[in-house]
């Protein structure tokens, strides 16, 4: 089993930033990748962006693009989401994730999710 805990959300203005962390611990295998989603209560989880773990290669959701930035700590197994610029949209839960394989944008390639963390983006 993988286990992923998010950190770091809360409340902040429109155009301000916040910094999501993801720290992973468990089953000790090499993860392909991991990624970010977020979900607004009611609807399905979105895509915001991955990061392949060896080579640090990133794609990220339009909706984000230029304005967030992952990272990745190897050495700790833990994700960084920069966020910048924030907007009232970016409000959501938002949840890191593992892929079984290779993984995409489809939250359905993710078996290990973290409980998520709230971030509020008021105007």
């Amino acid at each position: 089993q993988v286990q992923l805990v998010e950190s770091g959300g809360g409340l902040v203005q429109a155009g301000g930033s916040l910094r999501l962390s993801c720290a992973a611990s468990g089953r000790t295998f090499s993860y392909y990748a991991m990624a970010w989603f977020r979900q607004v209560l009611g609807k399905e989880h979105e895509f915001v962006g991955r990061i392949n773990w060896s080579t640090g290669t990133t794609y990220y959701a339009d909706s984000v693009k230029g304005r967030f930035t992952i990272s990745r700590d190897k050495a700790k197994n833990t994700m960084i989401l920069q966020m910048n610029s924030l907007k009232p949209e970016d409000t959501a839960v938002y949840y890191c994730a593992v892929p079984r394989v290779v993984g995409g944008t489809n939250p359905n390639e993710y078996p290990y999710w973290g409980r998520g963390t709230q971030v509020t983006v008021s105007s």
